[in-house]
């Protein structure tokens, strides 16, 4: 490749590969720096795609994502959108088939892994990145590229290169968790369960939603899909909680991962109070996130209807992490934005997820979108202030902290992924230097072209 065409992404999850397959679609040479073994962050960890479609059921991802999800279907991965009847549309699929796809669809660009490789330090010179030290088995290595894109989730890079960042204080810090997976679950005898017993459940949370809590449950038996959360204030969990059976958490969230292997992923751990961004806080959290999987498996076995002959099939590859760092970038996403559903002439994505803020025990803080509708992400949002030629992407762009609570889903992460990708291939394809110096329309237009949803919902 010609001069000015090179770009790092540094981080391989949802928003990191994304950015790298929407970069190598518009001409770059790619290379993704990624500290785990494996490519695809919590997009392989078994969790729904929240935020891909608004609490109405429209569409907001293209592109890449919808490169993935054909991936998982020609994997006979793919189970597709389902509601929770409370605020959410997920895009539930086999973990395992996105594990495949993710690689596929990397390779079939030419993208470079450079995995287990973890981000030490920047080069900054004349407020220009040109290179970043990694650490990695064989020792440090040193690499160069003409532009950059932060996707870490924790803002790593950016951080590194000195761009200023946000961060709440450990105690406010949204909790880690683990997410676990069982499989030969008696899916008729847990969906009559959730009919029977709206009473247990989290439903009818959305404006959009004139149904009672019964109706909502009926529905959920018509489909099927154990797409519902087992809330605390019920007597089911309420009890165990209260009991010391199961640690407190706001709900037993379950969403279905594999028709096959009649198989539920399960997401009811939590630990307050850890800083992610260090080493010796998320490795402590380990441990006792796994105490409580032990727990939360007994407990379903025990006391759920359906889960009476289930067993543990997997967890999450690694802890899962809500919040750490956010940059501050020439635009800010904020709370009124998402809870108004506003809409920007520069807007280069679209979020549509509630502000989600979990707390400490069974504390949850949930506000939806206005009218069950989606919301803008300005460019300037994926810009940050003081490194000419970097780009953010996923959990950790310009936002307020209620903001990024609804900004910081997977969905979301993907879209602002394309984005960053796309735009650092069209810095590359022009001769761009300075991410501030792209414009935004010629941007958006590209991105429609690649199938982005930048406009036309609600």
């Amino acid at each position: 490749m010609g001069r000015n065409r090179e770009v790092l992404v540094v981080g391989a999850g949802a928003a990191g590969v994304a950015a790298a397959m929407a970069a190598a679609d518009n001409g770059a040479a790619v290379t993704v720096v990624e500290a785990h073994p494996y490519p695809g962050g919590e997009l392989v960890g078994g969790l729904p795609i929240d935020g891909c479609l608004n609490a109405r059921g429209e569409w907001l991802v293209g592109g890449p994502a919808q490169a993935l999800f054909d991936g998982c279907r020609r994997r006979d991965g793919y189970i597709g959108p389902v509601f929770d009847w409370r605020l959410n549309w997920g895009v539930c699929l086999d973990p395992v088939a996105m594990r495949l796809a993710v690689v596929d669809e990397l390779a079939r660009r030419g993208v470079r892994l450079s995995l287990g490789s973890i981000a030490q330090s920047a080069e900054v010179t004349d407020g220009r990145l040109t290179s970043v030290e990694v650490a990695q088995r064989q020792g440090r290595a040193r690499l160069a590229a003409d532009l950059f894109i932060d996707a870490s989730g924790d803002a790593a890079l950016s951080a590194l290169a000195g761009v200023e960042c946000d961060q709440p204080a450990a105690d406010v810090l949204q909790p880690v968790s683990l997410t676990f997976r069982v499989a030969n679950v008696d899916l008729p005898a847990l969906m009559t369960f959730i009919r029977d017993h709206p009473e247990e459940l989290m439903l009818a949370e959305s404006p959009v939603i004139d149904q009672s809590p019964a109706e909502c449950a009926q529905a959920l038996y018509d489909s099927g899909l154990p797409f519902v959360p087992l809330s605390a204030r019920g007597r089911l969990l309420g009890a165990a909680i209260a009991s010391g059976a199961v640690a407190p958490c706001t709900a037993v969230f379950m969403w279905p991962t594999s028709r096959a292997r009649r198989e539920v992923g399960l997401n009811m751990t939590r630990l307050a109070g850890v800083d992610a961004t260090l080493n010796t806080a998320w490795s402590e959290a380990l441990p006792k996130l796994a105490a409580q999987v032990e727990q939360g498996v007994a407990f379903l076995k025990n006391k759920v209807p359906g889960f009476g002959q289930a067993v543990l099939s997997d967890t999450s590859y690694a802890v899962g992490v809500r919040e750490t760092r956010r940059i501050r970038g020439m635009a800010q996403l904020t709370d009124d934005a998402v809870k108004e559903a506003r809409h920007t002439a520069d807007g280069i994505a679209r979020g549509a997820h509630h502000i989600d803020l979990h707390g400490a025990g069974t504390a949850q803080t949930r506000i939806p979108v206005r009218g069950g509708g989606s919301y803008d992400i300005p460019y300037g949002c994926l810009v940050p202030v003081g490194v000419a030629n970097l780009l953010v992407a996923g959990r950790c762009i310009s936002s307020t902290r209620a903001a990024n609570g609804s900004c910081r889903v997977m969905g979301t992460c993907l879209a602002t992924g394309q984005a960053a990708g796309t735009a650092a291939g069209m810095m590359a394809e022009q001769g761009i230097r300075e991410a501030g110096g792209l414009e935004v329309q010629e941007l958006r237009e590209r991105l429609k072209g690649q199938g982005a949803v930048v406009e036309g919902v609600g």
